[in-house]
């Protein structure tokens, strides 16, 4: 019985595993396939010049600038209400059913189609609050979109905690808010900052949201505030791909490549933080 056991616990150990290598088959054959087309098309022309002839020639100068304003301010507006809210759903709020609804309310919001928030973010920021569009209305409305998975993330984390870290902070004299900030939010760091890294990654490709918010057809110039419109790569590889006849694939190449790699390397950077703050924790 025993052998049986064994081979059988072998089998089933063997059909996990060939399960999880098939699952992350198809994403090494499209990053494969996205360096081995893109890489080509890199130069240093492509990456530091605007569009030219009608973007069939030139580079993608304005919409990398363009990408990297939107998802900073992205970052701005939703981490910090991110983590406040759903630290204060976990520690400070009663559990009613006030507590209940938020809770179902940002679990239902995490699953709208992202062009619902564009559509929101065009209405309210665009034409009510008179942003015009802008890179403000843009981060905002990914903003709000990124704010479900960081408040779900957030809480989830700190739900993890043993609440005999909280018992042991109080009884050593901290105050209820010390002890979320250096005993409480430390230990539950490296959950929120994967949910923060999942969440900004997504709006970093998002395509739809900042189509009415944001993103302009072609601008000759940078954006100078955060009140100017921009180009963005998502949006310019839309445009290219879809609106833009005789287009050299080398150039659709290019920017996607450069689109995944802007991508991979804010998950890269954010993999390091959590690295960091594990290992300090």
């Amino acid at each position: 019985m025993s052998i049986l056991k064994g081979k059988g616990e072998k089998i089933i150990e063997n059909f996990i595993k060939t399960i999880g290598l098939l699952s992350i088959l198809p994403v090494v054959l499209i990053l494969g396939y996205i360096v081995f087309t893109g890489v080509p098309a890199i130069s240093w022309e492509f990456l530091s010049q605007a569009p030219k002839n009608g973007m069939r020639a030139g580079g993608v100068l304005p919409a990398i600038i363009g990408s990297i304003y939107l998802t900073l301010g992205t970052i701005v507006v939703s981490v910090p209400f991110g983590i406040l809210t759903g630290v204060y759903l976990v520690e400070y709020s009663k559990d009613n059913w006030i507590r209940r609804t938020i809770n179902l309310t940002i679990v239902n919001l995490a699953g709208i189609p992202s062009i619902i928030y564009g559509l929101f973010g065009m209405a309210f920021f665009v034409i009510y609050m008179g942003m015009g569009a802008s890179i403000i209305a843009g981060s905002l409305t990914l903003g709000i979109m990124c704010l479900p998975v960081i408040i779900t993330a957030t809480r989830e984390s700190l739900l993890a905690v043993s609440s005999h870290l909280r018992e042991a902070s109080l009884a050593l004299g901290a105050t209820k808010w010390e002890t979320t900030w250096k005993v409480i939010l430390p230990a539950a760091s490296p959950g929120i900052l994967t949910g923060i890294i999942l969440s900004i990654s997504r709006a970093a490709g998002e395509t739809a949201p900042i189509m009415f918010t944001v993103a302009a057809f072609y601008l000759p110039f940078l954006p100078e505030s955060i009140w100017d419109q921009a180009m963005t790569l998502p949006y310019h590889l839309y445009v290219i791909s879809t609106q833009v006849p005789n287009m050299p694939k080398t150039n659709m190449d290019g920017t996607l490549f450069v689109l995944v790699a802007i991508t991979v390397g804010f998950n890269m950077l954010g993999a390091y933080v959590r690295t960091k703050f594990n290992k300090e924790v």
